[in-house]
């Protein structure tokens, strides 16, 4: 897997959300992560990952995916802590 993200807003979501995209790469490949198809946006899928990060704290990080030469990437969009609320409804 092959990360990718636009740097400029890597830097707005530490801004907002106090997460970089570098932290958020460390759920994926993570056997408990949860994987939930979200919505298509300019013909593009997006999809929402939700797991553990350092085993503390669990982000959501929205992402696409895409292949290029048989390489698997994964562009990242946003991360963010859950909420206790979010965290109980993901995990119920």
């Amino acid at each position: 897997m092959i990360f990718e993200w636009d740097e400029n807003k890597n830097r707005s979501n530490i801004q907002k959300h106090k997460v970089s995209f570098d932290q958020a790469k460390d759920i994926f490949g993570v056997q408990t992560t949860i994987f939930v198809q979200d919505e298509i946006v300019d013909g593009e899928q997006r999809w929402k990952a939700i797991g553990t990060y350092n085993g503390i704290s669990y982000l959501l990080v929205v992402h696409t995916y895409h292949s290029d030469d048989g390489e698997e990437y994964i562009r990242i969009i946003s991360a963010r802590k859950l909420s206790t609320g979010e965290l109980t409804r993901w995990l119920s």
